[in-house]
């Protein structure tokens, strides 16, 4: 099963927010909070319980709990912040099983757009002024991935 456009309509207007206060949140402190991680998955159970048929809304909760488990095995190895695991799982639910191919390739792209678009722009002297307390600027090799995270669950909603 896909997403819906009715879907989509009903959960944009409370997930978009949410993704772009964790995207600068992540790039300012190269954080993404508890807080935040709960605040999405709460916009799921609420709005997911009116719009999507039982047995979709519990599978789609599966998927938070695979998509956990795998943020943290990743993070023991290193390979992603525990913030981003934790993203990652809340934003789960939002996906359609049907969809995960074109989510994936949406995350890569956004990946590849977010990194070119970070390294650009903290190397353009007026953005980096304005923003000189940004975290991110200065985490070496780190990147902050709820850029990416955030990217990917506003385009496949708006897609």
């Amino acid at each position: 099963m896909e997403l819906t456009l009715s879907q989509a309509i009903w959960f944009t207007p409370f997930a978009l927010p949410l993704a772009v206060w964790i995207a600068l949140s992540d790039l300012k402190h190269m954080k993404i909070t508890n807080q935040s991680v709960l605040i999405l998955a709460c916009v799921f159970i609420v709005v997911g319980l009116i719009i999507l048929p039982p047995e979709t809304y519990l599978w789609r909760f599966a998927q938070a709990v695979v998509v956990l488990i795998i943020g943290f095995i990743a993070n023991a190895l290193r390979l992603i912040g525990g913030g981003d695991a934790k993203y990652a799982a809340a934003i789960a639910p939002f996906v359609a099983y049907g969809d995960i191919k074109l989510v994936l390739m949406i995350f890569a792209v956004m990946v590849f757009a977010a990194l070119i678009t970070h390294r650009a722009f903290r190397a353009i002297g007026p953005i980096r002024r304005r923003t000189a307390d940004w975290a991110s600027w200065s985490a070496g090799k780190d990147f902050p991935m709820g850029l990416a995270l955030s990217g990917t669950l506003i385009g496949y909603l708006v897609l």
